[in-house]
């Protein structure tokens, strides 16, 4: 049987010109292109954001993790999401205690679901500044077989650039009467309802 040696060529001799193109092809088949990579970063603060809800809705006894907490914030998304964010956590849903501006799980969409079942995140092509991220699961499956249990959710993440970045700008999710729901309109909402003298400065 005969033997087979690859020899590594020093960097300092040139790589004749076939054997560039077969290094580059070699690289973008190992999944290294920059198409890919751009793409793996464009996808990664919707992954983290998934990848807690996940961990929320586990039925396991971890801590519940707060995909809005300050130092989350700074990390995923933009600054105009945090201003508003900011903005409509000074009015807790709860109670005065609170710190959520929200009562229910914003990707979920609900109090309650089910450990998430066949989760994709799926970047769409960009459209001017923002990329669309679209998150599929399934989140009712515990809940009965019939169809509605079995149906899929989608959310939509838009994905910016800031400070050399990806961040999240806006979470879009559609509610039971088909009409898509912007969070930041949401948040946005969530401060001009509330009373003038609330809303001025402690």
């Amino acid at each position: 049987m005969s033997r087979m040696f690859f020899k590594i060529m020093p960097t300092d001799i040139p790589m004749p010109r076939s054997a560039a193109a077969a290094f580059l092809v070699s690289v973008c088949c190992l999944g290294f292109s920059p198409a890919a990579m751009a793409a793996d970063a464009v996808v990664a603060p919707v992954k983290a954001v998934m990848d807690a809800t996940a961990a929320n809705w586990s039925g396991t006894d971890s801590d519940w993790q707060d995909i809005f907490d300050e130092n989350t914030l700074n990390e995923l998304y933009s600054k105009d999401f945090i201003a508003k964010y900011q903005a409509a956590a000074k009015f807790p849903a709860v109670d005065d205690d609170g710190i959520s501006p929200f009562d229910f799980d914003v990707i979920v969409g609900g109090q309650d679901a089910c450990p998430l079942e066949d989760v994709t995140i799926t970047p769409q092509p960009a459209t001017g500044p923002v990329t669309e991220v679209v998150a599929r699961f399934k989140k009712s499956t515990c809940m009965g077989a019939g169809a509605e249990f079995q149906a899929y959710t989608s959310v939509r993440f838009e994905v910016v650039q800031a400070d050399g970045k990806p961040v999240i700008d806006d979470i879009l999710t559609v509610d039971e009467d088909g009409k898509t729901n912007s969070l930041k309109d949401t948040m946005e909402s969530i401060v001009k309802e509330q009373p003038a003298q609330s809303q001025q400065p402690r």
